[in-house]
């Protein structure tokens, strides 16, 4: 339901409390913000140095995030991995400000606004790594498609495309717009980590 702008959201996302609230913003659905031509601005730590963020093998260092200069609306999503080197996939969710990073070699590429767990079904918490990727899964329990499934744990918890609009839900799972489930699902591998987290 939130989308982070500027260096408000660099503040919030790592943990600064005393970031501006102000750009919170709840929104409507909308398409996704186009990739800019070259590679977006980024944030990047003054000093040149990182920030560090806990992970599922320990702290993961953050060198720069993605520049977005307004609040994310239900169903859109910013995706930008020019100029970002090779290194391993890492990603987070944060369910208490219902948003998704996909980060690489510690640069953000991805970002976007997520649908949780509701109706007594909450997305756990913790550290997963993807156990299998499966593009056209379909959930025998709720009889309903999840494309680009990045399977999290034995019970069926992913995150995969949805129709990521103010009011819905899932049963446990992450959903993301599914043009961003088909990017996260293109640079994932079996094995990568994952942390949710409720801040």
């Amino acid at each position: 339901m939130f989308g982070l702008v500027g260096s408000a959201a660099a503040a919030l996302f790592l943990g600064d409390t005393q970031g501006s609230r102000a750009a919170l913003k709840l929104s409507p659905p909308a398409p996704a913000i186009p990739a800019p031509d070259p590679a977006p601005e980024r944030i990047v730590h003054p000093a040149g140095e990182a920030w560090h963020l806990p992970g599922h093998d320990g702290p993961v260092a953050i060198h720069s995030l993605l520049k977005v200069d307004r609040a994310l609306k239900f169903g859109e999503f910013v995706w930008n991995e020019a100029g970002v080197p090779p290194g391993k996939l890492w990603v987070r969710v944060d369910l208490g400000r219902q948003m998704i990073s996909v980060f690489r070699g510690g640069h953000e590429i991805g970002t976007a606004v997520i649908l949780y767990g509701v109706d007594g079904r909450p997305t756990p918490t913790g550290d997963f790594t993807v156990l299998r990727k499966d593009r056209d899964y379909w959930s025998r329990s709720y009889d309903a498609p999840m494309p680009f499934t990045l399977m999290l744990t034995d019970d069926g918890v992913a995150i995969h495309g949805s129709d990521v609009r103010d009011g819905l839900g899932t049963h446990g799972c992450v959903g993301v717009p599914r043009a961003f489930a088909r990017r996260i699902f293109d640079a994932a591998q079996v094995g990568d980590s994952v942390t949710v987290l409720s801040s």
